[in-house]
């Protein structure tokens, strides 16, 4: 074995991983890099690597189990539903994220799906690439002053969607049982159920993380209790919808259209995938943008540069400053 701690970089794709060899190193560590595609690819790596940095690929109870001498996973971004946190905790394993670093990004991504869906953009595009130039090629369009706009989940993501959201004249609603009353206050939102967002909203922008909670959050029953006209945005996990719903909803006209970040089965996540997997890909109401939400060249170099200095420091006996659990050892 190597005198220096080896950090598995376990998947990527982005162009190269020198930014995070860069930090590592400096901090005593090799590097190796990886494209995994399933915990099997893992299995060789796990038993001597004294961290984990991943972007996609699933570190499961049987990877962690292999590990031996692991002290940190970190993953590139804010969701940890790809590590089981559980597992590691229990064999003293640090977890950390990287918070904080696209919520701007993230914002601006589902006001432009609202946008391009409210203002009916690409059918627009559409029709007069074939030559068809008429204001009815997206009818009926309907106002956006006045509307309501909900919001499932009012964290810092949620609460920049409500700022940039105001500015188009609507009223907006939220539903998340955890907020505080601070935030609620500030942003000079009101808080609702469930059922009376999913009943009220013109447009329901998804932020929510996937647990076992928020899984299919939106099904039949909530599509069917929405305005006709209502759209359906999520920047969150993918699951958070029921997909074969959704697709039933938007063919049946029970509501008007849905821009999504991810579909249900999270393409990156998968070894094979095509559109033909998921029916939605075959609507015309549908946007559907490539987990692409928290991108720009700006976020995702914080995204690196955080995840690999949370490595450095669990690695020199520092404590995280994105820790997601509390080893048990």
């Amino acid at each position: 074995m190597s005198a220096r701690p080896k950090v598995v970089i376990t998947d990527y794709d982005f162009a190269d991983v020198e930014l995070e060899r860069e930090i590592l190193e400096q901090a005593g560590a090799e590097v190796v890099a990886l494209q995994a595609k399933s915990e099997q690819d893992l299995l060789e790596h796990a038993h001597d690597c004294a961290a984990m940095i991943n972007q996609y690929a699933y570190i499961g109870a049987t990877t962690i189990a292999a590990m031996q001498q692991c002290q940190v996973i970190a993953r590139y971004g804010v969701g940890t539903d790809i590590v089981d946190v559980t597992a590691a905790t229990a064999k003293g394993i640090q977890v950390t994220n990287v918070r904080d670093y696209c919520t701007e990004e993230v914002a601006d991504h589902a006001i432009s799906l609202w946008l391009a869906l409210a203002r009916g953009l690409f059918p627009y595009n559409r029709a007069t690439h074939r030559g068809e130039w008429q204001w009815q090629s997206a009818a009926p369009l309907h106002r956006l002053r006045g509307q309501t706009v909900g919001i499932v989940s009012f964290g810092a993501i949620g609460q920049a969607i409500a700022r940039r959201a105001r500015a188009f004249g609507v009223q907006v609603i939220v539903h998340d049982p955890y907020v505080d009353a601070a935030s609620i206050e500030e942003h000079k939102v009101t808080t609702v159920s469930k059922e009376t967002l999913v009943a009220d909203a013109d447009v329901v922008m998804m932020q929510v993380p996937m647990t076992a909670e928020t899984h299919h959050f939106l099904g039949e029953q909530e599509f069917r209790a929405m305005k006709s006209n209502a759209l359906v945005v999520c920047t969150g996990r993918g699951p958070t919808i029921d997909n074969r719903a959704l697709h039933r909803a938007l063919s049946e006209g029970w509501i008007a259209g849905a821009g999504l970040d991810d579909p249900e089965e999270e393409p990156a996540k998968r070894k094979h995938w095509s559109p033909d997997d998921n029916p939605l890909f075959s609507l015309p109401n549908v946007i559907v943008t490539p987990h692409a939400a928290y991108y720009s060249e700006e976020s995702m170099r914080a995204a690196r540069t955080i995840a690999a200095q949370e490595v450095a420091r669990v690695l020199s006996q520092q404590a995280p400053l994105n820790p997601v659990n509390t080893p048990s050892h």
